[in-house]
């Protein structure tokens, strides 16, 4: 209970100027990381990335072994990682960002610099910002909307910037202001970040599974499977489960065919 307490005397600030106060997930209001471990592994695998969710290859996913040379230019690669969180922008959409505007988005990669933390950013963040007026761009072609434009920018700058998803919306309560409510709820709250860190290390992930990477999977877990964010079973056998929006979500992001 003081744990939580800490943690919305810290938050009770950040909603200044009328910015959106983020709610914190299950997960993380605790300083005891062992739920927001076992969430973690239930998503990435205990090892990492064994029987986990097909999501979790999305930060690491590498085919053409180019990903660091890569920064400034979308890939057949990041296309697929995005496939990977179960959207899929349509070959318009290919051909528009491995081709024909190529060269409008790379200067726009580019302009946004190296990736770094959010939190360490001076805000506030407007739509002048580099990586939000990327984000823009990128809605103007066709089959790419918001979802998909976060998908892809986070596949470049993991961790500057989050992915926009309607259920971690919901469960951060960011739907209005997500990247500006984000940004102010990491900047302002120590705890938080270190909690993020604490049940990245306690889940034996890879440092660069961004604050916002784990962020994003401990929301979308809740959101998915509800106030505890665990399945009863492993995640294949969520895939037995009912037929409801929560098995239809649950299915679509776990690795099928394992034993």
């Amino acid at each position: 209970m003081l744990d939580r307490m800490v943690l919305a005397s810290e938050l009770a600030t950040t909603g200044h100027d009328g910015e959106q106060a983020m709610q914190i997930p299950h997960a993380l209001q605790s300083d005891d990381p062992t739920r927001a471990k076992n969430v973690l592994q239930a998503y990435f695998g205990d090892p990492y990335l064994h029987d986990g969710f097909t999501g979790a290859s999305f930060d690491s996913w590498d085919s053409l072994g180019t990903r660091d040379a890569d920064a400034n230019v979308f890939t057949a690669d990041d296309l697929i990682a995005v496939t990977l969180l179960s959207v899929n922008a349509g070959p318009r959409a290919a051909q528009a960002l491995l081709r024909d505007r190529r060269a409008e988005f790379s200067p726009l990669l580019a302009e946004i610099g190296p990736d770094r933390d959010l939190a360490d950013e001076p805000g506030p963040i407007t739509p002048a910002w580099p990586a939000w007026r990327l984000e823009n761009q990128l809605l103007t072609v066709h089959g790419i909307g918001l979802t998909i434009a976060s998908k892809l920018i986070a596949r470049k700058r993991p961790r500057l910037y989050p992915i926009w998803d309607t259920v971690v919306v919901d469960v951060l309560g960011t739907r209005g202001k997500h990247l500006a409510s984000i940004h102010e709820a990491l900047r302002t709250t120590p705890a938080l970040r270190r909690r993020i860190s604490k049940a990245r290390k306690e889940a034996h992930l890879p440092e660069d599974i961004s604050e916002l990477r784990i962020l994003d999977v401990l929301a979308w877990m809740q959101g998915a499977r509800g106030q505890t964010g665990l399945p009863e079973g492993s995640c294949r056998d969520a895939a037995k489960t009912s037929k409801t929006r929560l098995a239809t979500l649950t299915d679509s992001r776990c690795v099928t065919g394992t034993s």
